[in-house]
């Protein structure tokens, strides 16, 4: 078996915002899928991971795209593990058109595996001894800049706290990775991206939310105009932190 993954999915008109483009929430749903179905395949996936009260949840992620993909068109996401530590793993994702293969864009995501009872970290190693090391592609290069810190001041702004709910939660039992994602795009207007495209996308995830926890929205303008986001739950707990790199459409592709 190929030791990367490559998965052809449809951009389906009703996950396309009103340009006719993909929506990044369901973008990046695709690349989680991508995950699941590659690492499912070679033994260290959901599948096998839930018989050992294990699973893995998703650290950091970082989306760069050139442009995103046209309402009804078939592209592929590729995937591969980068690099494997005791508690971590790196894993890449290219977005690819089906038909030329016309790059759209990449992804870089970061992962560790907990006990689905304590939810703490555990050794990743530990699984089939270590045998996901064998899938492991160091010299598949990935264009895009790893995540960084966030940083955020004292001057943050709050802009919006929201309930969670029942389709706010996935099968671990925590708030969705990529629920974080839409409800942050939701803090700007229709307008703003009228005007405006989602160049890269950073989330570092730091801690879990539960359906019933209200989440707080705290974003802030940086210095050098990208905004940053940060999401804290009902008890004060900072649980997720957002990076947005905006740029401004060509004439052309504003609507």
């Amino acid at each position: 078996m190929n030791k990367i993954g490559k998965y052809e999915f449809l951009a389906e008109p009703f996950h396309c915002d009103f340009s006719g483009r993909l929506f990044m929430g369901h973008l990046g749903n695709h690349m989680l899928n991508a995950a699941d179905f590659h690492s499912n395949d070679r033994g260290f996936g959901m599948h096998y991971l839930q018989t050992i009260k294990r699973t893995w949840v998703l650290s950091r992620l970082a989306i760069e795209m050139n442009e995103m993909p046209e309402m009804y068109t078939k592209f592929h996401v590729e995937t591969w593990v980068e690099s494997a530590m005791r508690f971590f793993t790196n894993r890449n994702f290219a977005v690819t058109d089906a038909e030329n293969g016309k790059v759209y864009g990449y992804g870089r995501s970061v992962w560790a595996m907990i006990d689905t009872e304590n939810r703490q970290p555990t050794d990743i190693f530990d699984i089939d001894n270590g045998a996901i090391n064998q899938w492991i592609v160091a010299d598949k290069p990935c264009p895009i800049a790893k995540s960084g810190r966030v940083k955020m001041s004292s001057n943050k702004e709050l802009v919006r706290t929201i309930s969670t709910n029942y389709t706010d939660v996935d099968i671990n039992v925590h708030i969705n990775s990529v629920k974080y994602i839409e409800h942050v795009l939701d803090l700007w207007a229709l307008d703003w991206y009228r005007t405006h495209s989602l160049k890269r996308l950073e989330v570092a995830y730091v801690a879990e939310a539960h359906a019933g926890d209200s989440l707080s929205f705290y974003r802030e303008e940086t210095a050098n105009g990208n905004s940053a986001v940060s999401i804290v739950r009902t008890d004060g707990t900072e649980c997720c932190r957002c990076l947005l790199m905006f740029e401004p459409k060509k004439a052309a592709e504003n609507i």
